[in-house]
């Protein structure tokens, strides 16, 4: 074991995980409704500003990181041996590679030359990666690996006859990894930080400031416009892989026995944690300005201490006062976090294949904002009737 943490399920971060797909699925849906106000859009990449809209990915990132102690300690307390630990974290990566490549290849799919409609090849995308990923409760292991390859078999086929661009001569590539495939890449890395610091807390803040400075020297002159230049491609997972790393911290702070936090001690302490973010976010915005599309510094910062404040909320409601019947409502997508995010994606082609759309009504203004807060919370019940059925996918 590397750290000494609390026993069971943690509510108030399953909650948080909830809420935050919640919110994710709302604003994917009101990114396409016209007339809405500045506040419910991504702020520009040339602004100096950011929304709540643009709190939602490093918000997941954050639960990424306050999740990773629990679960290398847990297999690890299974009786995982190093090498095979390390198999599990480069697996769930690499399926978080996967995903996010063929979704941010689909909407570039040129249907004559890749043979068949674009909603067609995205439905068998998702048919092939909920094969894969499914956990399957058969008491034959065979049973559960045939689908395993079934779906597998699929998604290579799929690789294989797709042809992207005007000029349909584009194959399956890494125009960018998508949200998933960057939160793949930031999971591997703290995953090997934690690691390396053998999850003591000051190794992980000091490794928030070092994901800092190598994201501050990647862009600088002497590096940019040098034969170095390659350095600054792992900017932006640098500064994603602090926000991980941020999650991770303020884990310890609460769920770690051995630093022995409690009352007055943990609230100075998440506090400081806290004005820190703050003030180094403050201090670094005039020279990297606020902004998501270029994964600043100070963004992911803010970011970071939004979250902070968000989850001591849901802790102190949760698991100080007791007061959790509320969050029943948001355990199913909190259990099932990667059919949640995918979900809207399936029913969204699922839609354009049957040639169904919705009423032009429900794309502008506030009817438009109504139908998304509905449509979200349709995803939800719909995620748990899934769960119901078995369909749970885990990488």
């Amino acid at each position: 074991m590397i750290n000494n943490l609390t026993k069971g399920r943690i509510l108030s971060i399953d909650a948080f995980r909830g809420i935050t797909i919640l919110v994710m699925i709302f604003v994917n849906n009101v990114a396409g409704v016209s007339g809405i106000p500045h506040w419910m859009q991504h702020a520009h990449g040339d602004e100096d500003a950011m929304t709540f809209v643009d709190v939602v990915f490093p918000a997941f990132l954050f639960i990424v990181g306050m999740s990773v102690p629990f679960a290398i300690n847990s297999r690890l307390a299974k009786g995982d041996s190093f090498w095979k630990l390390q198999w599990h974290i480069v697996w769930r990566t690499l399926g978080l590679l996967v995903l996010g490549l063929f979704m941010v290849n689909t909407g570039d799919l040129n249907a004559t030359a890749t043979g068949m409609p674009m909603a067609l090849w995205a439905l068998l995308f998702y048919a092939g990666a909920i094969l894969v990923w499914n956990v399957y409760t058969f008491k034959q292991a065979w049973i559960s690996y045939c689908f395993k390859a079934l779906g597998a078999a699929l998604l290579v086929y799929l690789a294989l006859i797709y042809r992207g661009g005007n000029d349909g001569t584009q194959h399956l590539e890494p125009q960018w990894w998508g949200i998933l495939g960057l939160i793949g890449w930031a999971y591997l890395y703290a995953c090997i930080i934690y690691q390396l610091v053998r999850g003591a807390s000051g190794g992980v803040f000091l490794m928030i400031a070092v994901c800092m400075a190598y994201y501050a020297l990647s862009h600088q002159s002497f590096i940019r416009d040098s034969e170095y230049s390659w350095i600054g491609a792992q900017s932006g997972n640098a500064i994603h892989t602090a926000v991980v790393l941020c999650g991770m911290l303020l884990s310890l702070f609460f769920f770690d026995e051995d630093l022995d936090l409690r009352g007055s001690k943990l609230v100075s302490r998440v506090t400081g944690f806290f004005i820190i973010l703050v003030v180094a976010a403050v201090c670094l915005r005039p020279q990297y300005k606020i902004s998501k599309i270029h994964a600043t510094p100070s963004w992911a910062l803010f970011s970071a201490a939004s979250c902070v404040v968000v989850f001591s909320v849901l802790y102190y409601l949760i698991d100080v006062k007791r007061i959790s019947k509320w969050t029943e409502f948001f355990r199913p997508a909190g259990s099932n976090p990667l059919l949640t995010y995918i979900l809207p994606d399936i029913v969204y082609f699922l839609l354009i294949f049957l040639g169904l759309q919705l009423p032009d009504v429900l794309g502008h203004g506030l009817p438009g904002i109504i139908w998304s807060a509905v449509y979200a919370v349709l995803m939800l019940f719909l995620v748990k009737g899934l769960n119901k059925l078995n369909i749970r996918l885990q990488l």
